[in-house]
């Protein structure tokens, strides 16, 4: 089995944050660890932190609300608010942090994030474009580990596909 590394690329001039990754499953296996909200509570929190959903509406205007719960028992809480679904081809979406109801924190940054999906010779390719309405926004999302903490949750994916 092939390892695949995330591709992080950071547009700064045009606010943008790029991540490419592939994993050695089929598109449809992969489409439903981004879609279905029991097995997005399996890999998205990078460790040691769980991701927990509160409620999930997987369509358009739709809202995933969920919590990424820390061993010591703090809780951010985040929201992603589905703008449009190609299913197994496309997700856009706006993500924020919020409180456990779901009303947005005006102190951390509103991420635009646009997820495409592709697949060839068994192999599914996940390519995430984040962009941000202010560099400031974006240089803040950098500085809050982001970059880490995604190729965290993105290995917890690979692992939890080679499950399967």
């Amino acid at each position: 089995m092939i390892n695949h590394e995330a591709v992080f690329t950071k547009d700064i001039a045009n606010k943008k944050l790029n991540v490419v990754r592939s994993f050695n499953a089929g598109l449809t296996q992969v489409w439903q660890a981004w879609t279905n909200a029991e097995i997005l509570d399996q890999w998205w929190a990078p460790r040691p932190y769980k991701a927990i959903t509160k409620s999930m509406d997987f369509t358009v205007g739709g809202q995933w609300l969920y919590s990424m719960k820390g061993p010591e028992g703090d809780e951010h809480f985040c929201r992603v608010d589905y703008k449009s679904i190609d299913p197994q081809k496309s997700i856009s979406a706006a993500s924020m942090f919020c409180d456990e109801n779901g009303n947005v924190n005006p102190n951390f940054p509103v991420m635009c994030w646009k997820q495409d999906f592709s697949e060839a010779n068994g192999v599914a390719t996940v390519n995430v474009e984040i962009t941000f309405d202010k560099i400031e926004d974006m240089e803040t999302i950098i500085k809050m580990g982001f970059e880490g903490g995604f190729n965290m949750g993105l290995n917890n994916l690979d692992e939890y596909l080679a499950g399967k």
